[in-house]
C-alpha cells in the first residue's frame, strides 16, 4: 500500500494539501483504549446522603489527637491498628467491630485500639481491588455502590464507638470518607509515589508510611520527609470540581516496618535500631510502627504472635520508640478464595488473618507487657471530645 507523504496511515490524504482539520475527524487519537465511561457521584452528594454526625466528628477529632499524643510520647500507651486485611463483607466487618469494641475498652489503659478498615487493595499484577472498586466481588466494578457501602460502614463503626484507619490508594477516593478516618496509611507499593507523598502532606490525620515491598526503608524515610513539607497538586474538591490543592505538610507521618521480600523481617531489635538510625540521620522523630503481618510474618498469620512477643521483649528492655503495632485479624482465621461457594462469614479473601480469639489473647498479652514495662501511663484517658466545626476535609 502506498502512502502520500505527510499522511498518518491514510493513503491518498495529504494534510498539507487538504488541511489537518479535514482529516482530524477521521483519526481516532483520543481515548483510544477507553471502552466505556460511567458517571461518578461527587463527594458532596455522598456526604449529604450519609452525613457526619456531631458525635462522630467529636470522636474523630479526639482520636486523631490521641494518636498524635502517642506518637509524640506524651500519651505512653501503644497504638494498635487491628482488623481485616480488607473489607469484602460490610456485615462481617461490623460484627468484628462489635466484638472489638469491648476488648478495646478493656485494654484502654495500655492500648489505644483503632480498627483497620481497608477498602482498596493494591495489586502487584491483577486481582480483586477492594470493596470500593468491586463491591459485588464479580468484576462488575460498581464503584458508586462501593463508595456508599464504605462510607456507611464507617458511619456504623463510629456509632459503635471505635476509631478507624485505612490505606489511601486512589488519590481522590479519600474525599468521600476521610472525615471518618483517625489514622491513615500509605502502602509499600506507593511509598515511592510522588502523588501519594503529596496526598499524605495534606491529609488531616496522622499517616503511617510503609517501607517498600523489597524491604528498603530509606524510601519510606524519604517519603516522610517529603510529606512533612508543603505541596501543591491537582485534585478534586468535595463538589467534584478540579482544583489545585495547597498543603501545609503533615508533621505526624511516621515509619511503618513491614518486612520485605529481599531483606526479610524487620521487627527484631537490630532492624528496629537500623530504622531509628535512618530516621535520626534524616532529622526525623525516632518513632516506628511495626506491621506484624506481611513480610514480618511471611504471610503466615500465626507468626504475627511471634512478632508481638519480640516487640514485648523489646519494650521490656526499654525500647520505647516503638509506639504502634498493626495486626491483620478477622472473625475467622486464615483466608478463602473469592470463588469458594459459599463464602465463610468473617474470613479474609485477601491475606490470611488471625482469628478473633487469638487476636484477643495477643492483645491482652501486649497490654499486660505495656503496663509492666512502664511504657504506659495507666488510666490515661482519651481527651474529652469537644465540639468542632467541620473544616477542610483533607
Amino acid at each position: 500500500m502506498s502512502r502520500t507523504p505527510g499522511t498518518v496511515g491514510f493513503p491518498g490524504l495529504n494534510p498539507r494539501q487538504r488541511g489537518v482539520t479535514s482529516i482530524a475527524p477521521m483519526l481516532k487519537i483520543e481515548n483510544v483504549r477507553i471502552v466505556k465511561t460511567r458517571p461518578l457521584l461527587t463527594p458532596a452528594i455522598l456526604l449529604e446522603e450519609i452525613p457526619l454526625k456531631i458525635e462522630a466528628a467529636e470522636r474523630v477529632y479526639a482520636s486523631r489527637h490521641t494518636v498524635e499524643s502517642i506518637l509524640d510520647g506524651s500519651d505512653r500507651r501503644l497504638l494498635v491498628v487491628v482488623g481485616p486485611c480488607s473489607v469484602h463483607d460490610p456485615k462481617a466487618a461490623l460484627t468484628y467491630a462489635q466484638r472489638l469494641k469491648p476488648l478495646a475498652d478493656e485494654l484502654s489503659s495500655a492500648l489505644f485500639i483503632i480498627m483497620r478498615v481497608y477498602f482498596e487493595k493494591p495489586r502487584t499484577v491483577r486481582g480483586w481491588k477492594g470493596l470500593i472498586n468491586d463491591p459485588d466481588l464479580d468484576g462488575s466494578f460498581q464503584i458508586n455502590k462501593g463508595l456508599r457501602l464504605a462510607r456507611q460502614l464507617l458511619a456504623d463503626i463510629s456509632e459503635i464507638g471505635l476509631p478507624t484507619g485505612t490505606e489511601f490508594l486512589d488519590t481522590t477516593f479519600g474525599q468521600f470518607y476521610t472525615d471518618y478516618i483517625s489514622w491513615g496509611a500509605i502502602g509499600a507499593r506507593t511509598a515511592e509515589s510522588q502523588i501519594h507523598r503529596e496526598l499524605a502532606s495534606g491529609l488531616s490525620m496522622p499517616v503511617g508510611i510503609k517501607n517498600r515491598t523489597d524491604g528498603d526503608m530509606q524510601v519510606a524515610v524519604d517519603a516522610i520527609l517529603a510529606a512533612r513539607g508543603p505541596h501543591l497538586f491537582p485534585s478534586l474538591t468535595t463538589q467534584g470540581a478540579p482544583a489545585i490543592l495547597e498543603t501545609a505538610g503533615n508533621p505526624y507521618c511516621h515509619l511503618v516496618l513491614r518486612g520485605g521480600s529481599q531483606t526479610g523481617p524487620n521487627y527484631e531489635a537490630n532492624a528496629v535500631q537500623a530504622a531509628l538510625s535512618l530516621l535520626q540521620a534524616a532529622g526525623l522523630p525516632k518513632v516506628v510502627m511495626v506491621d506484624c503481618s506481611h513480610g514480618n510474618s511471611q504471610k503466615d498469620p500465626g507468626r504475627q504472635g511471634d512478632v508481638v512477643q519480640s516487640i514485648i521483649k523489646q519494650l521490656q528492655q526499654g525500647q520505647h520508640e516503638i509506639r504502634a503495632l498493626m495486626l491483620e485479624s478477622h472473625l475467622v482465621g486464615g483466608r478463602q478464595n473469592l470463588q469458594d461457594t459459599p463464602l465463610t462469614f468473617g474470613q479474609s479473601v485477601t491475606d490470611a488473618c488471625l482469628g478473633f480469639e487469638g487476636t484477643a489473647d495477643i492483645l491482652r498479652d501486649l497490654a499486660a507487657a505495656v503496663g509492666s514495662s512502664g511504657h504506659s501511663l495507666l488510666n490515661c484517658p482519651i481527651s474529652n471530645p469537644v465540639s468542632v466545626d467541620e473544616g477542610p476535609r483533607r
